[in-house]
């Protein structure tokens, strides 16, 4: 976490030491939940290794993968985390997924130690905000082809571990449409 960080060019040294006492490490095993529809995330992890997905589960039990984090990247249940009311989503492991976690305790107390860590938080913020809008866009902008070719050429590590079902829910469309797009587009 803390090379991530230290990317941000914000914290100097001495505010980067900080995160060491801070953070701790887990393991989620392949197909564990980090927090499931109802919980309250207290929690921002940063993924050494692995992939997380997170998912919603529709009225009719289908799950809607909403995003795919992999190595080097942060997730989160984020509203949750924001607002501390339970989350609708899931976040679970595709593989075994080593974490660093900071719970919102500790990050809130370093929000109080120094402007910045405030820096930190809305640059943490705006990321995530960037992130859900180039999403949404996609959506509202792009077929179901134009999303995957954008995939294969800006994410072509999602394709190769990402089960079929989960990646065609990604993209919005069925796994038959998805295989359907890669024979064409393999041609």
């Amino acid at each position: 976490m803390k090379e991530f960080l230290k990317t941000l060019s914000i914290l100097s040294e001495e505010e980067l030491e900080q995160i060491d006492a801070l953070v701790y490490d887990k393991t989620i095993t392949k197909n564990d939940y980090l927090i499931q529809e109802g919980e309250i995330c207290n929690e921002i992890v940063f993924i050494k290794s692995g992939i997380l997905r997170s998912f919603y589960l529709t009225d009719e039990g289908e799950e809607i993968t909403n995003c795919i984090t992999f190595e080097n990247e942060l997730m989160s249940a984020y509203s949750s985390f924001i607002t501390q009311s339970p989350t609708d989503e899931n976040i679970q492991a595709l593989v075994d997924t080593q974490l660093q976690i900071i719970n919102k305790t500790e990050l809130v107390n370093l929000y109080k130690k120094s402007n910045n860590w405030q820096k930190v938080g809305r640059e943490l913020a705006e990321m995530q905000y960037v992130m859900l809008e180039k999403r949404i866009v996609s959506f509202q902008k792009k077929n179901a082809k134009q999303r995957y070719e954008s995939l294969l050429k800006d994410h072509p590590h999602y394709i190769q571990y990402i089960p079929l079902n989960n990646l065609a829910s990604f993209l919005g469309i069925t796994t038959r449409h998805l295989s359907r797009l890669r024979k064409e587009i393999s041609l």
